[in-house]
């Protein structure tokens, strides 16, 4: 079964102008980020990209999580995106995932060593992670903690 999905995008004007982007749910402006020269109004490609990766780690790593019966008490996820700029040239380099995740206060240490397990093969079974595959290193940094241990 495929799934297709759609994007209406409108540029309106040369390098430093801005445009609309419509996919589904996604209704937003775009330009090339501040720190590219650009007027960084609306998001951008390299957002954009990171928002992928970071949106399909995440709930993959929660379906992972569920069907392993582990019920989180806390999901969250902070990512990092570093981009490359050598002669003018761009490269998007490497993602850093750092998930949180916060277990019952009852849970034991195969319960958090599952957890751990889970965070990164996460991260090799998310989609979006296997099309960047060889182009973009992706590396996953879990903490896994108990609920009431968290400073």
């Amino acid at each position: 079964m495929k799934h297709p999905f759609h994007l209406k995008a409108v540029w309106n004007g040369g390098r430093n102008s801005e445009g609309q982007i419509e996919a589904g749910g996604l209704k937003t402006i775009i330009s090339i980020p501040q720190e590219m020269g650009g007027p960084g109004t609306g998001t951008n490609p390299d957002e954009m990209l990171l928002g992928a990766a970071s949106t399909c780690y995440l709930i993959t790593l929660a379906a992972m999580l569920e069907r392993s019966h582990i019920t989180p008490q806390g999901l969250t996820l902070e990512s990092e995106a570093i981009v490359d700029v050598t002669n003018n040239v761009f490269t998007y380099e490497r993602i850093v995932h750092k998930p949180l995740i916060v277990l019952q206060a009852d849970a034991t240490e195969a319960d958090l060593a599952k957890a751990e397990r889970l965070a990164h093969l996460a991260e090799e079974s998310c989609m979006i992670s296997r099309a960047l595959a060889g182009n973009v290193s992706i590396e996953t940094r879990p903490i896994i903690v108990k609920e009431g241990l968290i400073s």
